[in-house]
């Protein structure tokens, strides 16, 4: 392409601070170096990690960053020793790596990888941006940064798609949906047969459901504190809804009358400390598996040892335990083959323009997700 080994001059929505609507700013982005690739972002979604990010680190060295991780998008240009990725190839930008070198990557136990950006650098790290707006260089958020017209991001950390599939929604595969159903299929192994509870009807939430029915659940609780997420929770395969708020009495013990002792799998799609321990005590002893889904660092999570001591197993979940460059091109495949929802997810189209509109739907719990193009395919 003409832009090749030149600095792109593009639009990308910059937060310059915390707590503070992010500005649409002229940015420059420098050619991809080596094992880099210089990626034109088609579509992008708003996920709660970005609000995370925005909202709750109040820590002024996380800023000024680009945010967004969840897209999908065109290699514009690649860096030197870059073979497996071409210009004009479809990509969707991954916030864990998949090296395949390491001790991680190696193992089938695991999608984490020691190179991983969130490992080395928190969620954002100066030094390897290539990103600069009014000549200060901008932090790069898990190591993709997709509220831009243009990205760059090392080999590891990209997936190559199907070329007929549609970047305005796979772009979700990015994140939120695999993550969900990955907790549920990876994690948690869900079985055929058996009861589950979702807790949280977020995206990542619906996802799980989604998981629950794929791996042949018998019977999926959703549980929000939204009456409105009933609905959307029935399409994505849940028989049963609950609200905590109609009930006077412990959600867990709730679900233990329903479920004559509780559920054999429980995800915690929400990242609240309280809704981990409920999630926990749901599950039935002996065999019941809790799964930690929600992202959050700000607290420390507790439970009495006899919740464990009795059989119940408390595990987390990254991505849903996908190796991103192998398993998101399969997943991509799947929606292809319609045997995984995608399109259900997306309740709001915008413009990057739009972004902070994005931003305040999904602060205020009125969207699953909202598609932001960003660039025309």
């Amino acid at each position: 392409m003409a832009t090749a080994g030149k600095v792109i001059k593009c639009k990308a929505a910059v937060a310059w601070e915390p707590n503070k609507p992010l500005v649409i700013e002229e940015i420059e982005v420098a050619p991809p170096q080596a094992n880099e690739v210089r990626i034109k972002i088609v579509a992008t979604a708003v996920c709660h990690t970005d609000l995370h990010h925005l909202f709750e680190n109040t820590k002024e060295e996380g800023f000024p960053v680009v945010l967004g991780h969840e897209a999908a998008g065109i290699v514009e240009s690649v860096g030197p020793g870059v073979t497996e990725y071409q210009p004009g190839d479809k990509v969707i930008p991954l916030f864990i790596s998949q090296c395949r070198e390491c001790q991680f990557c190696k193992s089938p136990k695991t999608n984490q990888c020691e190179k991983a950006w969130v490992g080395r650098h928190n969620v954002s790290s100066a030094p390897d941006s290539r990103f600069t707006c009014k000549g200060k260089k901008l932090l790069q958020f898990t190591g993709t940064s997709t509220f831009s017209e243009y990205t760059v991001v090392n080999q590891m950390a990209v997936a190559k798609i199907d070329p007929a599939a549609p970047l305005d929604k796979v772009c979700l595969l990015g994140c939120g949906i695999c993550t969900g159903y990955g907790a549920a299929v990876n994690t948690a192994k869900v079985e055929p047969g058996s009861t589950c509870a979702v807790f949280g009807l977020g995206a990542v939430g619906l996802a799980a459901v989604m998981g629950c029915k794929a791996a042949g659940a018998k019977r999926i609780i959703a549980v929000d504190i939204n009456p409105e997420k009933s609905e959307k929770a029935t399409v994505f395969g849940a028989t049963d809804f609950v609200n905590p708020k109609d009930h006077s009495e412990p959600i867990s013990q709730v679900l233990s009358e329903m479920t004559d002792g509780g559920v054999d799998f429980s995800l915690e799609c929400v990242g609240n400390v309280e809704v981990m321990r409920s999630a926990l005590e749901s599950c039935v002893q002996g065999w019941g598996v809790s799964v930690i889904v929600g992202w959050t660092d700000k607290e420390d999570f507790s439970a009495r040892p006899v919740q464990l001591i009795a059989g119940r197993t408390w595990k987390g979940s990254a991505f849903g335990g996908f190796k991103g460059r192998d398993a998101v091109p399969q997943m991509v495949k799947a929606y292809l083959d319609k045997k995984v929802m995608v399109d259900e997810f997306i309740t709001h189209n915008m413009t990057l323009d739009q972004v902070n509109d994005a931003i305040e739907l999904m602060k205020h719990g009125k969207c699953i997700r909202t598609v932001m193009t960003v660039s025309p395919q």
